[in-house]
């Protein structure tokens, strides 16, 4: 029996970039999702969210409970819907979008999800560098100053790119043990608070408006929604009998498993600290006033393991956006361009910036709708493409020529490109953040936070509205396949 060469995923540093896996090299398993979804959640501004929620919202403790459980529920339920993509075609997302899209139109969106993506990576760079901050005050005595605010940002930085680099094996080892870890820390901070909280106070307080836990769904769920488009990377080294329902359970019960309790255990603790959801510049110091230091330091420090993962997870993915986009470098290489960025605002929103709270909810509203235009046509492109016998074609999606099947009209699906335009401006009309007010903000979707809803909407009604979009004749071999990105970039 002749040997075969090892597939590329056997590696330590993953080498395959955003051409389709091959189905010899799809091997693996959906349980696999779990600790890559509770690991993407492991950020302790979750408990500053839930703060929020009680001191901005005026929520009680059964309402934050509920905003968790149905935030939690709703965005990655869709993040594993649409992780289904992945196991269909073995792309990541933003390579299948261009059947979507067309190889051209796919530039527009992957521009604004690159972008917001940077946003992203640099809060919780900043985040990350806050939990450094913390821990070396708590355990040393130090303080922050300009010159250990650059430092540590940049360590922190520097960690998640070597980790992002190294690509899917290594990212699922790390996840597999700090899910252990923070699980483990998680639990008696919860036993701590159990036994420490003043829960008669907890119980007592009034409950807020339906309005308020609406907008609260909002804000949670705006985490969520920016993982939908990366999905399908994750999933896309799963063999094509992989059960969908399982990659949808999955996903949803790893985020829940650290979403749930961390939001609720921020709302608690803002009874006991009502200035935790009002932190300007810092919002990492509050642990060493709740918990005992002997506690919030291990805590920190996995806590800061798992940002690490979550922003190696974002710029992982990211390096597939950039090779989309044109960006002629191996995906761990394209992850620089990331990292750069990350370390250039961070240093902006720490040295310069204030009112990080404040800029960070304003970030996550306006990026749940940038991503939401996105979300509504690959959903209805998912559900045509159901009934496909050929749901992906690897040629094609790796094909910038006339000769691709997704060219559609001058390498434009003109109907894909209309919805979501004019859903991505819709949904701009129905947000207000601190800074950007659209007209329509004032309505009751606007006033409730759901613009990130009704985007999905628009986009998926008017591209459904509008007439089916015809693929063109199968890739051929010929003079068109120079266009063609090379299958290797690694």
């Amino acid at each position: 029996m002749g040997t075969t060469s090892a597939p590329e995923t056997e590696g330590a540093v993953e080498t395959r970039g955003i051409e389709p896996v091959p189905d010899n090299e799809r091997q693996g398993r959906v349980r696999e999702l779990f600790p890559t979804w509770v690991a993407a959640n492991i950020s302790v501004l979750l408990l500053t969210m839930g703060a929020s929620l009680v001191v901005n919202n005026g929520l009680n403790f059964w309402q934050v409970l509920l905003v968790a459980a149905v935030a939690a529920t709703i965005a990655f339920g869709m993040v594993g819907v649409l992780s289904v993509s992945g196991k269909w075609g073995g792309a990541p997302g933003a390579m299948l979008s261009r059947a979507a899209f067309g190889v051209r139109g796919n530039y527009f969106p992957g521009a604004i999800l690159w972008v917001a993506r940077f946003g992203w990576e640099t809060i919780n760079a900043v985040t990350g560098a806050y939990a450094v901050l913390t821990v070396l005050n708590l355990l040393f005595g130090i303080e922050s100053n300009n010159v250990l605010v650059v430092v540590t940002l940049l360590a922190f930085v520097a960690v998640t790119y070597v980790v992002s680099g190294l690509g899917r094996k290594a990212l699922n080892i790390c996840n597999k043990y700090s899910t252990y870890l923070f699980g483990l820390f998680s639990i008696m901070v919860l036993v701590y608070l159990i036994a420490a909280m003043d829960w008669e106070a907890v119980f007592a307080k009034k409950a807020g408006t339906t309005a308020m836990v609406i907008a609260g769904i909002g804000t949670i769920a705006a985490g969520g929604i920016s993982w939908v488009p990366t999905g399908p990377d994750f999933a896309r080294y799963l063999p094509h009998s992989a059960s969908g329902k399982k990659i949808v359970g999955t996903t949803v019960s790893g985020a829940a498993l650290v979403l749930l309790p961390m939001v609720l255990m921020g709302g608690v603790m803002a009874v006991s600290d009502p200035k935790l959801a009002g932190r300007n510049t810092d919002p990492m110091s509050f642990l060493g006033n709740i918990l005992p230091g002997w506690l919030a330091v291990p805590y920190l420090i996995t806590a800061l393991v798992g940002m690490v993962l979550i922003n190696s997870l974002s710029m992982y993915s990211a390096g597939f956006t950039a090779q989309t986009m044109g960006v002629k470098l191996p995906r761990a290489l394209a992850v620089s361009v990331n990292a750069v960025i990350s370390l250039v605002g961070g240093l902006f929103m720490m040295l310069v910036a204030k009112d990080f709270i404040g800029q960070f909810i304003a970030f996550l509203t306006l990026l749940a709708v940038s991503f939401s235009a996105w979300i509504g046509v690959y959903a209805i492109d998912m559900a045509r493409r159901r009934k496909m016998a050929v749901r992906y074609d690897a040629d094609s999606l790796m094909n910038t020529g006339r000769t691709s099947r997704y060219w559609y009209v001058g390498g434009f699906c003109w109907q894909a490109m209309t919805a979501w335009a004019v859903a991505l401006a819709s949904g701009l009309c129905f947000t207000k953040v601190q800074w950007f007010a659209g007209p329509l903000s004032t309505t009751w979707i606007g006033q409730n936070g759901l613009g990130w809803a009704a985007t999905i909407l628009i986009a998926a009604v008017v591209f459904a509205a509008l007439p089916a979009p015809r693929e063109t004749a199968p890739a051929t071999a010929g003079p068109a396949h120079e266009e063609r990105q090379p299958a290797e970039v690694g």
